[in-house]
C-alpha cells in the first residue's frame, strides 16, 4: 500500500492516539505502546505503512536529537558534581562491565569484531524513557533504587556521545559511498583533528553567539520567535555538527550544556519539549513498524536466545554493581529488574552503524527485533519483582532506625517576578542563606541580575510547561510576585492544578485581588500597599508623639483586624452572602482600635521621644 507523506504520518499519530491509552491502562510504559502501535499499523499485520514510513523514521529521529539536547540543558555543573560520585561509580561500572561480557560473549559466538562490539555498546544501554516513566509512576524516585537508577541512567546517556563518536572511527566504510563534508578541505594532517576542531567550534559559537542571540530575539516580546529560535539553534547546531561529519546528536547534547547555566535554559525546555515529545512518539511507532517479522521467524533461536543472554547478563551486572554500593535487596531488586531492558538510543546506534556499513541489514533487523522485545519484556519483570520477590526480601526497620532523625532540607522555592516587589523577597531570602529558582520575562533584567550573582532565569510562568521545566514538580513554595494580578491567578490556577503539592504565596494588589485569591483556597496573601500604609500611620503617629512601642503595637493590631475583615468579606462574598457593610467594616475596626487606644495613658505620648 503506498500513502504520502501526509497520510503516513495521520496513520502514525492515529496509531499512538489509541495504543497509548491502552497500554496505560495496564500499567505498561507508553514508549511500549508507540512500539506495539507500529506493529499493528506495519507492513506485518495491516500493512498500513509504505514507503513513506522511512522518511518519517529519518525525519523523527530528529526527536532523539531534541532529548539529547534536553539531556544536555540538565546537566548543570553545581548538581553534576554533587552526585559524581554515584554517577561515574554506579554508571561507569556498569558499562564497562556490560559492554566487555557482552563483547566477549559475541566473540566467542564468532561474530565480527567490529559487529560484536557495536551490539555490546548499545545493548549496554538502558531506556530512559522507561525507568524514569515507572520510578514516578510508583513513587520511588527518592528511594535508593530510584536515585542510583537515575545516576546510571544519566551516565549512559552522555556515554551515548563518546560512542556516536567512537563509531565513525571503528567504520570501513566504502569509498564510492563516503560523505562529503567540510573538514575534508582542511590539509592533511589537521583532518585527524576532526573531532576536535568540530567540538571545539561549537563550543566557542555556544559560548558567545548563542545567549546573545536570544537575548536580542526576547527583546521582541513574542513567543513565536522564541519558538522558532529554540528550533533554529537546535536544528541549526545538528547541520553544522552534520557538515563537519560529526554526529548531530553530539552537536546537539554539547549545545545543551553550553546553555545549562543561562538564563534561558528553562525558556528553551519549555520550548522545545512538545516538539521533542510528538517526534520522539512517532519515531517509536516508526520503530515497531520497521521490525522485520520475517528475520525474525527465519531464525527464532538466535533472537530470543541472545535476548535472554542480554537480560541476565544485565541483571547480573547491576545486582552485583549495587551489591558493591551496599544497596539493600529489596532496592537491589528493583533495580536490576529496571534497567535490564535496552534502552531507545539503541535504535538510534544501530541504525546509525548500519549506515556505517558497520551492521548488514539482516542484523540491523535482528538487533532492532531484540531491543523491542526486551522492553515489552521488561513491565513483566517488574511485576515479578513486585509480586513474588520484593515481598520477600524487603527487609524490616529496626526500631533504632526509627529513632534517627534526618537532617532538615531546604525547601525548593521558585520565585515568578523579579520587579520592585519580587527583588524585595529575594534579596531577603538570598542574604539568608535560602536559595531560590527566579523566573522573569523582562530580559534586560534578567541580565543585570545574572551579573550581579542571582540565580535568575528568563521565562514567561503564564505559559504553560514554564513551571514544569524551573522544577514545579519538586518543588515546595511557590511565590507569586507578578505586576499584573490577573497573571498571578492565571498562574495560581495552572499550579492547583498540575502541581498541588505547592504551598503558594502571591502578592495581591488591593482588597479586591485578595478576595479573589482567597476565593481560590490561598492562605498567604500579601497586600503591597497594607504594610507600607501601616509603616507609614504608625511613624506618623511616632512623629506626633506617640511612643514607638505603643505605635508600632496599634499598627500590628490593624493590620491582624483588616485581613481578618478582608477574609470574612472574601467569604461572604463567595457565598454570596455579603452583609457586613463598609460602614459597618469601619465601624468595627475603629471600635477594636479603641480598646487598645484606652489602655494607654498620656505617658505613652512624649514630644521629644527619640526613635
Amino acid at each position: 500500500m503506498e500513502n504520502s507523506f501526509a497520510m503516513t504520518a495521520l496513520i502514525f499519530l492515529g496509531a499512538a492516539i489509541i495504543m497509548v491509552p491502552l497500554v496505560r491502562k495496564l500499567g505498561l510504559s507508553s514508549v511500549i505502546g508507540f512500539i506495539l502501535g507500529g506493529i499493528i499499523i506495519g507492513p506485518f499485520v495491516l500493512k498500513l505503512t509504505g514507503r513513506g514510513s522511512e522518511d518519517i523514521m529519518h525525519t523523527t529521529e530528529f526527536g532523539v536529537i531534541m532529548l539529547l539536547f534536553l539531556i544536555g540543558l540538565e546537566i548543570e555543573p553545581k548538581k553534576f558534581w554533587k552526585i559524581r560520585k554515584k554517577i561515574f561509580g554506579m554508571g561507569m561500572s556498569q558499562m564497562v562491565l556490560t559492554v566487555g561480557i557482552l563483547f566477549a560473549i559475541f566473540y566467542y559466538a564468532e561474530w565480527r569484531i567490529d559487529q560484536a562490539l557495536v551490539a555490546a555498546l548499545c545493548f549496554a544501554l538502558s531506556s530512559t524513557a522507561i525507568v524514569l516513566q515507572t520510578l514516578k509512576e510508583k513513587n520511588i524516585f527518592r528511594t535508593e533504587a530510584g536515585e542510583s537508577s537515575f545516576s546510571i541512567l544519566l551516565f549512559q546517556d552522555m556515554a551515548v556521545i563518546p560512542i556516536l563518536a567512537l563509531l565513525p572511527i571503528i567504520a570501513k566504510m566504502p569509498e564510492d559511498k563516503e560523505k562529503q563534508i567540510l573538514l575534508q578541505y582542511l590539509p592533511d594532517w589537521l583532518q585527524p583533528f576532526s573531532i576536535i576542531f568540530g567540538i571545539g567550534l561549537l563550543v566557542v559559537i555556544a559560548r558567545y553567539l548563542f545567549v546573545p542571540f536570544l537575548r536580542y530575539v526576547s527583546r521582541s516580546g513574542m513567543n513565536e520567535l522564541l519558538t522558532a529560535s529554540s528550533l533554529f539553534l537546535v536544528i541549526g547546531v545538528s547541520e553544522l555538527m552534520d557538515a563537519v561529519g560529526l554526529s548531530p546528536a553530539l552537536g546537539a547534547f554539547i549545545a545543551g550544556v553550553m546553555l545549562a547555566t543561562s538564563e534561558f535554559r528553562h525558556e528553551l525546555e519549555s520550548q522545545i519539549e512538545p516538539f521533542k515529545g510528538l517526534l520522539l512518539a512517532v519515531f517509536f511507532v516508526s520503530v515497531g513498524a520497521s521490525i522485520n517479522f520475517f528475520v525474525i521467524m527465519e531464525d527464532p533461536m538466535f533472537i530470543f536466545t541472545t535476548t535472554l543472554v542480554v537480560l541476565a547478563v544485565k541483571f547480573a551486572v547491576l545486582f552485583g554493581v549495587g551489591k558493591f554500593f551496599k544497596l539493600k535487596w529489596d532496592q537491589n531488586f528493583m533495580l536490576a529488574f529496571a534497567l535490564s531492558q535496552i534502552g531507545e538510543f539503541a535504535f538510534v546506534l544501530i541504525n546509525y552503524s548500519t549506515n556505517l556499513y558497520l551492521l548488514d541489514p539482516v542484523l540491523n533487523a535482528q538487533l532492532l527485533a531484540i531491543t523491542a522485545i526486551t522492553m515489552c519484556i521488561t513491565p513483566i519483570l517488574l511485576l515479578i519483582n513486585e509480586k513474588f520477590i520484593e515481598p520477600r526480601w524487603q527487609e524490616v526497620k529496626n526500631d533504632d532506625d526509627d529513632e534517627i532523625t534526618e537532617p532538615v532540607k531546604q525547601q525548593k522555592i521558585i520565585i515568578v517576578g523579579f520587579g520592585h516587589f519580587g527583588s524585595t523577597v529575594g534579596r531577603l531570602l538570598r542574604v539568608n542563606g535560602v536559595q531560590a529558582t527566579v523566573l522573569d520575562n523582562d530580559p534586560e533584567r534578567v541580565n543585570i541580575l545574572r551579573t550581579n550573582g542571582f540565580k535568575v532565569y528568563y521565562g514567561d510562568a503564564a505559559k504553560p510547561g514554564i513551571l514544569r521545566s524551573a522544577g514545579a514538580e519538586t518543588a515546595d513554595l511557590l511565590i507569586l510576585c507578578l505586576d499584573s494580578p490577573e497573571k498571578n491567578k492565571f498562574v495560581l490556577e495552572y499550579a492547583r492544578e498540575k502541581f498541588p503539592q505547592l504551598k503558594v504565596f502571591v502578592r495581591a494588589k488591593n482588597r479586591l485581588d485578595a478576595y479573589d485569591f482567597i476565593s481560590n483556597g490561598v492562605d498567604n496573601i500579601y497586600r503591597e500597599t497594607l504594610g507600607t500604609a501601616v509603616n507609614m500611620a504608625v511613624d506618623i503617629l511616632t512623629a506626633n508623639g506617640m511612643r514607638a512601642y505603643a505605635a508600632r503595637r496599634l499598627g500590628q493590631r490593624f493590620m491582624l483586624i483588616d485581613k481578618a475583615v478582608t477574609r470574612r468579606l472574601a467569604t461572604e462574598k463567595n457565598n454570596g452572602t455579603v452583609t457586613f457593610t463598609m460602614k459597618e467594616y469601619l465601624e468595627r475596626e475603629a471600635e477594636l482600635l479603641a480598646q487598645d487606644s484606652h489602655s494607654f495613658d498620656d505617658s505613652q505620648w512624649n514630644e521629644n521621644e527619640d526613635f
